[in-house]
């Protein structure tokens, strides 16, 4: 039965779909967009995926990605330098060393608690892991039964800002961070962090976390 004339086409499902991502602060799932617009989710992804083939192929300044389990508006890398001119004015906004080398503990051996992130940084990181907290890096995760020590574990906004799905995507690492029971934390002091810091900053090769807040 043809459409009244009197009545307003309504938008198409991508007009939709940009309208919610326009809106959105945090990656939204593909079930979640296809229960909003009462469309099913396999023509939800199917229109995503057209979506976002379509702003690479036009050159847009934005793209649209899956990250972290779900879709989001981004600024297309090759525009980055721009979006930081605009938003910092020229104020640095990467993590400090220290930060970088706990947030890759986390990553690598979450979850885990602080005392086991110092054992091996071989420095107390306690100031670290507040910052880290504090910018939605690194989360609480429970407690160890055994100490009552609080757990941490890195974050969607964590996996958002280095462009990850999961953390089964971060490179693999596990020769620059044994298990602290294996060797004295002196000995994991400094290279072997930095090591597993420069490793996982080059097989990302976004740079991602290194934009995430001020130097700390």
């Amino acid at each position: 039965m043809p459409a009244d004339p009197g009545e307003p086409a309504g938008p198409g499902l991508r007009a939709e779909l940009e309208a919610v991502l326009m809106v959105v602060d945090e990656p939204v799932a593909e079930e979640r967009l296809a229960g909003v617009l009462e469309r099913p989710r396999a023509e939800v992804a199917a229109a995503l995926r057209e979506l976002s083939a379509s702003y690479t192929a036009q050159g847009r300044g934005f793209d649209l990605r899956l990250v972290a389990g779900g879709w989001r508006f981004y600024t297309r890398e090759t525009c980055s330098a721009a979006v930081d001119r605009f938003l910092l004015d020229g104020q640095q906004a990467r993590l400090t060393q220290a930060a970088l080398e706990t947030l890759a503990v986390v990553a690598y051996r979450q979850p885990v608690s602080r005392s086991r992130v110092s054992a091996v940084r071989g420095v107390n990181c306690d100031g670290v892991m507040r910052t880290l907290v504090q910018r939605g890096l690194v989360e609480e995760a429970g407690s160890e039964p055994e100490t009552g020590a609080i757990l941490y574990r890195t974050t969607n906004y964590f996996l958002e800002r280095m462009g990850l799905r999961g953390v089964d995507e971060l490179p693999e690492l596990a020769p620059f961070l044994p298990e602290v029971d294996d060797v004295e934390a002196e000995s994991l002091e400094g290279t072997m962090i930095a090591e597993a810091v420069a490793a996982a900053q080059s097989a990302d090769g976004s740079g991602e976390a290194g934009r995430a807040g001020p130097d700390r």
